[in-house]
C-alpha cells in the first residue's frame, strides 16, 4: 500500500497526538499547568453540550444583491429550523425583512432552494406551510400571487411586463407533479402564464442584460442533475414572448448546470464533460468553449436549486469555488487570457458565490468556527457579516486530517480524519480511542472539512471520527461519482469497511471498538454494513433506508428514478433490490443498533426503521428505536435534536461499556442482556 505525504504527516500528527499526551500527563503537576486527568476514551468531560451543538449552530443560505444592499437567508436554533429574511445596507447594518415566523422554504423537488427573490423594497417568497407564493412589501400584509396545488422557486426578475419567471411544479395534476417554467405578475394574483415545459425537470433561469435571451436547465428521467442534462436558450421580443427555442451543445453528453450571462452577454455554464465540473461558455456561433482546465470541481450536486458556484466581478474576471480532493478554494480567472490565481485558501466550504455592484460575495466556513458572508477584496477576502455564535476554544478543536488511500481492493478512497481532543485528559496509557466512521447522505453528497460541532461533540469527549467520502460522493469527479451506479450497497459499504481497516493497521483506532453512523443514504449504508460484514461493533441510523424496493415504490418524483441508476431498472432488476435491502438479511445483523426516526419523513418512510426494529426486536438483538412527532427528513426541533445526540452518546456508553461524564436521558434498549462484553484493551507497548 502506497503512503502519500498528506497521509505520512496524518500519521506524525497520531503519533504526536499519544506522546503528547504522555508529556502532558508528566507536566500536569506544574502549578500554572491545567490539571489533567486520566479517563476512558469516551467519558471524558466536554465543555460542548449537546445542547451547545445546536443551539449555536447557525445556518445562512441564499445571498442577493439589490438596490445597495444584501439580502440573505438565515437560520438560528431559536427558530427551530424556520428561515428569516435579512438585509445588510452599506453600512453593515443588518434589519429584518422577513420573520421565520413566515415560515419560508420551497419544496419544488422536495428539496427545495432558491425559495425567494428581492425587487426593489418588495420579497417574493414561497410559505413552506402552502407553497404558495407571496409579496412581501413593507407595511403591508402578505399577498399570495399563485393557485394553491403549485411551488415555485428559483425564481428571477423579468422587468418586462412586470414579472418574475419560476421554476414550477404543479401538485394539481394526476400521476406526477408537471414540472414548467412560468411567468408571474408582480403585482395580480392568478395562473401566471407558462412559458417553457416538456421535460421532467427544470431549474436556473437566467436572463441576459438588455432582457432580451433566457437560458435555462433541464431534464428527465431516469438522470439526476449531476448525471446528464440539457442547457436551453430562448429569445425575447420586446413583448415579453419566448421564441427560437433551442439546445446549446446538444451532441455532448454530460452533467450541465448554473449557466449565468457574463456583463459582455455571453452565456457561461459548468459542465463535466472532461470528467471534472469545468466553466465553459457559448461562442457567437452557437458552439462551445472551454474556459477552465482544472482538476477538481466547481460546482457541486443540485439537490437544492439557487445555487452559485461563480460569479462575475467584471467583463473578463470570474471567481469561483473549487473543491479538489479534499481542498477547498477560491479561484479568480481571466476569461480572455486564461491568467489565473488562487484566493483565500484558508476556507474549508464556499458557497453562494454571487456578484455586487460593489464586488463578489459568498458565504465562507472554515474548520474554525469563524463562518460568514465574505466579500472578495483583492487576493483574499474581507467579513462583512458573522452570526453571533460562541465557538469552542481552539485547545479542544480538533483538525482535520485530509486522507486518501487504498480502500485495500485498489479502489483510492478519500476522508478527513479526527484524532481525540481535550486538554484536561489522557486515556489510560497505550490504549486506543473508539471510532466512529461518519457516512455522508445522499449518497452523491460529500463530506466537508468545514467546522462540525457534532463532530467535536465526539472528539472532545474521546472518539476518533473519520468522514467518509466513499466512492459515490461529489468533490472527486464524474468517474467517482458513477462509481455507486449499480453497486450501491456495495461499493460504499466495501469503502467504510478499508477505511477503518486502514486505521486500524495505522495504529490509530482500537480495533474492537468500531462503531459506525449515517443518515438518510448513509443510514441505508450502516444497516448493510451491519448486516453483512462484521467489523462494525455497533451503528447508528438516522432516517436510514431498509427496504430500497419500499422507497422506490413509495418516493417522490425527484428520486423516484434515481435507484435505477444506483442498483438497476425495476422491476428486471427485482432480485437486486432484494438482495441489497437489509431488512431481509437481518440473520448476519447482530451488532447493537440504535434507529432514530422522524414521524413525518415524506423521503423515508417510518414504517422503515420500525420494520427493522421490530425484528431486531424479536431476534434478540440489542436494539432501539427513536421516534420524532413532527419531525421530517433531518431533525429541526432544538429539543429533538438534543435528544437524538444524548441518546446517541448513551447508546455508545452501553455497547462500549464506557460511563460518560453528566446526566443522560434513559435509553429504553431492547435486549440490552446481549450486550457483549467490551471494555477496552490495552495496546503492547
Amino acid at each position: 500500500m502506497r503512503v502519500g505525504l498528506g497521509v505520512k504527516i496524518a500519521v506524525l500528527t497520531a503519533l504526536l497526538w499519544l506522546s503528547g499526551c504522555e508529556r502532558q500527563s508528566d507536566t500536569a503537576s506544574h502549578s500554572n499547568a491545567p490539571k489533567v486527568t486520566t479517563a476512558a476514551f469516551g467519558a471524558w468531560v466536554s465543555p460542548l453540550s449537546a445542547e451547545d451543538v445546536f443551539a449555536q449552530s447557525v445556518h445562512l443560505g441564499q445571498l442577493q444583491r439589490v438596490d445597495g444592499a444584501l439580502y440573505f437567508s438565515e437560520s438560528t436554533p431559536q427558530q427551530q429550523g424556520q428561515w428569516a429574511i435579512n438585509k445588510l445596507d452599506d453600512h453593515n447594518q443588518v434589519s429584518q425583512v422577513v420573520a421565520a415566523g413566515f415560515g419560508l422554504g420551497s419544496r419544488v423537488h422536495e428539496y427545495g432552494g432558491g425559495a425567494y427573490l428581492a425587487i426593489g423594497n418588495s420579497v417574493f417568497a414561497t410559505r413552506k406551510a402552502d407553497q404558495l407564493f407571496y409579496r412581501i412589501a413593507p407595511n403591508q400584509d402578505a399577498v399570495a400571487l399563485t393557485p394553491a396545488g403549485t411551488r415555485h422557486a428559483d425564481c428571477i426578475s423579468y422587468p418586462k411586463g412586470s414579472r418574475i419567471i419560476c421554476v414550477r411544479e404543479d401538485h394539481r395534476v394526476s400521476g406526477e407533479p408537471k414540472a414548467s417554467l412560468v411567468t408571474i405578475n408582480l403585482n395580480v394574483a392568478g395562473e401566471g402564464d407558462t412559458f417553457v415545459d416538456g421535460h421532467d425537470f427544470f431549474s436556473s433561469p437566467t436572463i441576459n442584460a438588455d432582457n432580451s435571451q433566457l437560458a435555462w436547465i433541464a431534464w428527465d428521467h431516469p438522470n439526476m442533475p449531476w448525471d446528464n442534462t440539457q442547457l436551453w436558450v430562448g429569445d425575447l421580443n420586446r413583448k415579453g414572448q419566448i421564441s427560437n427555442i433551442r439546445q446549446i451543445a446538444s451532441e455532448r453528453q454530460g452533467a450541465v448546470m448554473q449557466p449565468l450571462y457574463a456583463p459582455d452577454g455571453q452565456l457561461y455554464f459548468i459542465a463535466d464533460y472532461d470528467n471534472w465540473w469545468n466553466l465553459y461558455r457559448v461562442r457567437p456561433d452557437g458552439s462551445i468553449e472551454q474556459v477552465t482546465r482544472l482538476e477538481g470541481e466547481i460546482g457541486a450536486p443540485a439537490w437544492r436549486l439557487g445555487q452559485h458556484a461563480y460569479a462575475f466581478e467584471n467583463a473578463h474576471s470570474v471567481i469561483f469555488s473549487w473543491r479538489h480532493n479534499g481542498k477547498v478554494q477560491l479561484w479568480r480567472q481571466d476569461v480572455n487570457t486564461g491568467i489565473s490565481e488562487t484566493l483565500a485558501a484558508d476556507f474549508a466550504r464556499v458557497g453562494q458565490v454571487i456578484s455586487a455592484d460593489n464586488g463578489v460575495y459568498f458565504v465562507g466556513a472554515k474548520t474554525t468556527p469563524e463562518q460568514g458572508i465574505y466579500r472578495v477584496y483583492g487576493r483574499g477576502a474581507e467579513l462583512v457579516y458573522a452570526p453571533p455564535i460562541k465557538g469552542l476554544e481552539p485547545e479542544y478543536i480538533s483538525q482535520p486530517q485530509a486522507l486518501s488511500f487504498n480502500n485495500g481492493h485498489g479502489v483510492q478512497i478519500h476522508g478527513y480524519f479526527y484524532g481525540p481532543k481535550n486538554p484536561l485528559y489522557v486515556p489510560p496509557k497505550h490504549s486506543l480511542p473508539p471510532l466512529i466512521m461518519l457516512l455522508h447522505g445522499g449518497p452523491s453528497a460529500e463530506a466537508s472539512s468545514a467546522y462540525n460541532r457534532e463532530i467535536q461533540f465526539w472528539t472532545s469527549r474521546g472518539f476518533a471520527v473519520f468522514n467518509l467520502n466513499y466512492r459515490g460522493s461529489s468533490g472527486y469527479g464524474r468517474a467517482y461519482r458513477q462509481c455507486l451506479y449499480g453497486q450501491w450497497g456495495i461499493a460504499e459499504v466495501d469503502d467504510a469497511l478499508g477505511a477503518a481497516r486502514y486505521l486500524v493497521q495505522s495504529g490509530w483506532v482500537d480495533p474492537e471498538r468500531l462503531l459506525i453512523r449515517g443518515s438518510s443514504a448513509g443510514g441505508f449504508s450502516v444497516l448493510s454494513a451491519l448486516a453483512f460484514h462484521d467489523m462494525f461493533k455497533a451503528g447508528t441510523s438516522y432516517y436510514g433506508i431498509s427496504d430500497v424496493t419500499s422507497l422506490m415504490q413509495q418516493t417522490h418524483k425527484f428520486e423516484s428514478r434515481y435507484l435505477e441508476q444506483l442498483i438497476g431498472p425495476y422491476p428486471d432488476a427485482a432480485a437486486q433490490y432484494g438482495e441489497r435491502s437489509p431488512l431481509y438479511h437481518l440473520q448476519g445483523l447482530n451488532e447493537p443498533l440504535l434507529l432514530l426516526q422522524g414521524l413525518a419523513d415524506k423521503v423515508v418512510a417510518p414504517a422503515q426503521s420500525e420494520k427493522i426494529y421490530q425484528a431486531l426486536k424479536r431476534k434478540g438483538v440489542p436494539t432501539a428505536l427513536l421516534s420524532f412527532a413532527g419531525e421530517g427528513h433531518g431533525f429541526q426541533q432544538l429539543g429533538n435534536q438534543v435528544m437524538a445526540l444524548q441518546s446517541e452518546l448513551a447508546f455508545y456508553a452501553k455497547v462500549l461499556g464506557f460511563t460518560p461524564a453528566g446526566p443522560l436521558p434513559p435509553l429504553a434498549l431492547e435486549n440490552a442482556g446481549a450486550l457483549p462484553v467490551m471494555a477496552a484493551k490495552p495496546v503492547s507497548p
